[in-house]
């Protein structure tokens, strides 16, 4: 009695030292433990293998494995079960198989937890057909599958473009007797949004406020979201209005989301006000809210404010993410400030961005509309990476300069390059030649638009 109580206080220890990632100090207590006389369990070494999963790696969780063995202690599941989920944390999958080849091997037999674990995998990992047969095993195995088995399906689904086989899936459960909880309608109700559904999603929306759960913030964020992305603005302003009359907290996603609405509509005012109460009701600023403020004020015009933010970001130990620094850019242009905006984006240049393409398009929009096409045509002969909005951006400001031929080069080179232009801009510069005097030219170029379009 006195060994159990003295294992599970070392075993408590040990948790709250992994919890707090002094994972060092963790293993100082199994060796205080063992000069004492208090001998670790299965337990102990499950805690240890899932802390170093979770902060050092899974070949570190591993290592722990001949530890385990040599002190005579079999693993168990759950040993697997974190092996298997730190694999597949870092998309590992071979080491998932491995892993759970093992388990079978040493004649442990893999919970639904484990399934689910793998299944999740392969899903991340952009392999559905994979997924759904681990999904078809663990039916095989007579293990029932449980709440997290049938969100993993359904999120997964989503995630790889089968939003249809998700809603199926969703229906088929329902009339297998399946009561979904709020996570499952959360989890379709985001996969149809980001599918671009939004009447579906809010059909869902209205079938859970009637299930007798209550929609929370992130159903409706997620909604009022894909209401902005979709430009239904007034629709997610209803959404909004909804969330408040039913006296849902806000917190930061919803205030940014809309606000965001509210300066794409052009309600500066609007969405002042909310950015006032955001501050006051405490809400702790993160580096979206601080984007979605400069953003604001860019807006405005009120640039003195923006850089101040920028300030207060540093200040606040947070590091500017390429969106800051491409609101900043596009907000300088807007105000007409061509060199400063130059200026921001060399500096940009320097900090090591993956992709500075958003910026570089904001700058050549920017230079096109202050009449300075020849600059622009330079930063985007030095672009490395181009795309749609690159193209027709330029082309079309070429053609307002009605400078027509060199409009046709670039067009055709976007064309040849697989990218799509907007069929206005595309008459534009084909009109432009005709009425130029350049028929022949008009010609050509129709043909071979209608070619890349075939070819692509």
């Amino acid at each position: 009695m006195v060994c159990g109580l003295s294992t599970r206080l070392l075993n408590i220890c040990i948790a709250s030292f992994c919890k707090a990632q002094q994972l060092e100090k963790a293993e100082a207590v199994i060796i205080d433990g063992l000069r004492l006389g208090v001998l670790p369990n299965v337990v102990t070494y499950n805690t240890l293998i899932d802390a170093h999963c979770r902060f050092v790696g899974t070949d570190a969780a591993y290592s722990i494995l001949y530890r385990m063995r040599e002190a005579g202690i079999s693993p168990d599941v759950v040993t697997y079960n974190s092996l298997l989920a730190g694999a597949a944390r870092n998309c590992l999958l071979s080491r998932c198989l491995d892993l759970f080849e093992e388990m079978l091997q040493s004649g442990i037999h893999p919970d639904v937890w484990s399934y689910n674990t793998l299944m999740h995998c392969f899903f991340k990992l952009g392999k559905p057909d994979e997924a759904y047969r681990v999904f078809q095993d663990i039916i095989l195995s007579n293990l029932s599958p449980d709440l997290a088995t049938f969100n993993i399906m359904i999120n997964g689904l989503c995630k790889n473009g089968y939003t249809d086989n998700a809603l199926g899936l969703f229906r088929n459960l329902q009339r297998h007797g399946f009561v979904p909880k709020l996570v499952t309608y959360n989890i379709l109700i985001d996969g149809l949004c980001k599918a671009g559904r939004l009447g579906a999603a809010r059909r869902i929306l209205k079938e859970l406020g009637e299930s007798g759960y209550q929609p929370n913030a992130i159903t409706y964020t997620t909604v009022m979201k894909c209401c902005v992305r979709s430009r239904r603005f007034e629709q997610g302003l209803d959404i909004l209005s909804e969330m408040k009359s039913k006296g849902y907290t806000f917190d930061g996603f919803a205030y940014c989301t809309t606000i965001g609405t509210l300066v794409k509509m052009g309600k500066i005012k609007e969405a002042n006000y909310y950015m006032e109460q955001m501050v006051r009701n405490g809400i702790e600023l993160d580096l979206v809210s601080y984007n979605t403020l400069i953003n604001l004020y860019c807006k405005e015009g009120n640039l003195e404010a923006a850089f101040n933010v920028l300030d207060a970001i540093e200040k606040g130990g947070l590091e500017c993410d390429k969106y800051t620094h491409t609101i900043i850019i596009d907000g300088l242009c807007k105000a007409g400030n061509i060199e400063g905006a130059q200026r921001h984006l060399n500096y940009m240049n320097t900090m090591g961005f993956d992709s500075n393409l958003v910026a570089f398009n904001c700058m050549i929009d920017g230079l096109c509309k202050a009449g300075q096409i020849d600059h622009a045509m330079k930063l985007f002969e030095s672009m490395e990476v181009k795309d749609s909005f690159t193209y027709t951006s330029l082309v079309h400001n070429l053609c307002r300069e009605r400078r027509f031929r060199c409009a046709s080069k670039l067009l055709m080179s976007c064309v040849k390059g697989g990218m799509k232009m907007l069929k206005s801009t595309q008459r534009a510069v084909l009109d432009g030649l005709r009425c130029s005097g350049f028929t022949n030219e008009a010609r050509r170029l129709r043909s071979k638009i209608r070619l890349g379009r075939l070819l692509h």
